[in-house]
């Protein structure tokens, strides 16, 4: 008899076919979580010869805007996930017509457009920053009227790594501002004075169980992700808070998959919510090394059905991102990194590197975080 999951039907077994839209960084360590359960992974993306084409059974190059090879895609595997959200929602219909698309396409519909996620939060009662739509330059200045400088101005759409992002902080700087959205919608919202940056990993199976990871604390340089550690050195009442907002969220949304929420944590400890992301995050590389299991393993888990495997961190962790700017003098010093046997290294297979550009990421355990810390730290400091 199979493996049920509640309403949703039978669950997805090993020796199916996971279908990833997307085949970045984040779509090469979903296919090898998933080809270590022992499935099939197909990818579909614009992009040849992409990170997750090469440990994939099978690469498809196509648009998001071409549906009939979208539906040829979706007609060759089992289920539908993606690495982004920011794939069509015309594309994830036309998966849908013959295989299930896990978060559903509706969860992507609000979440890729900053409005319509921030209108959702509000709606449902979630603690958000002040925010207004901004569709002219009137918009702009009464919302920076009401409410106040300095602020930050963002595309509604397509936004991530700060692109699409400007703080204000006078008058004069809003009409340049407004035409740099070249005609595109926005947002405005109120900026927060933030004590720290944190994040929530957590997933939701067809049956509806939901497990979040421990609280990520973040540190960001250039708008870009630069460290995480875990777990977040916060106060028990913010981790449980934080986990028990995303746990809502997920429920609120019907998420079958991973979701990722990004939060503020003021000075008084107050959480507010920033962005949420329908997928594996950035923050959560660490769970390879440091988690009995990875957000990749719990997405695959959550998008086929089978039971959510466990959260729990086996000692304290530190992530370090590398970017491209580190091959600005030639090939990173490997060997020097690696010295420290507690440090673990993650190539993401892109052939070019440039400035900004996620290369991979370096991830240590020890005792505390602080130890953690150093070691990842070192490590990176040793690659240059």
């Amino acid at each position: 008899m199979p493996l049920m999951s509640s309403s949703r039907g039978p669950a997805i077994l090993p020796g199916s076919t996971i279908g990833i839209l997307g085949s970045g960084q984040l779509g090469r360590m979903l296919a090898l979580a998933a080809r270590s359960l022992g499935y099939r992974v197909h990818v579909y993306s614009p992009e040849p010869d992409a990170p997750a084409a090469a440990v994939s059974d099978k690469e498809l190059v196509g648009a998001y805007e071409d549906l009939e090879a979208i539906r040829s895609f979706a007609r060759g595997v089992s289920v539908v996930t993606f690495e982004f959200e920011n794939v069509p929602s015309e594309a994830t219909s036309a998966a849908a017509e013959h295989a299930p698309v896990r978060p559903d396409g509706s969860v992507l519909h609000i979440t890729q457009n900053r409005l319509r996620e921030k209108g959702f939060l509000q709606s449902h009662g979630f603690p958000v920053t002040p925010f207004r739509a901004v569709g002219r330059l009137d918009d702009l200045k009464k919302a920076a009227e009401s409410l106040g400088l300095p602020g930050v101005m963002k595309t509604a759409d397509f936004g991530y790594d700060g692109k699409g992002q400007w703080k204000l902080t006078r008058p004069e700087e809003l009409e340049p501002a407004w035409h740099s959205l070249s005609g595109a919608a926005g947002i405005y919202e109120r900026y927060v004075p933030f004590a720290k940056e944190l994040s929530v990993v957590g997933a939701r199976g067809t049956n509806g169980h939901c497990a979040t990871f421990p609280v990520f604390e973040n540190t960001h340089s250039r708008h870009i992700l630069d460290f995480t550690v875990a777990p977040a050195r916060v106060d028990p009442k913010v981790e449980r808070e934080a986990q028990e907002l995303a746990r809502d969220i997920l429920d609120q949304l019907d998420v079958v998959g991973v979701l990722t929420v990004e939060l503020f944590l003021t000075a008084d400890d107050r959480i507010l919510i920033n962005e949420l992301a329908p997928r594996v995050h950035n923050s959560g590389h660490l769970t390879l090394d440091a988690s009995l299991t990875s957000q990749f393993e719990q997405q695959v888990r959550a998008v086929c059905g089978l039971p959510l495997g466990s959260t729990e961190l086996t000692s304290p962790a530190a992530m370090a991102n590398l970017l491209g700017d580190l091959w600005d003098n030639g090939e990173p010093h490997w060997l020097a990194a690696l010295e420290d046997p507690r440090v673990k290294l993650h190539l993401y297979g892109k052939r070019h590197a440039r400035a900004g550009r996620k290369m991979g990421h370096l991830t240590a355990t020890g005792s505390s975080i602080e130890e953690a810390m150093d070691r990842v730290a070192g490590a990176r400091a040793r690659l240059a």
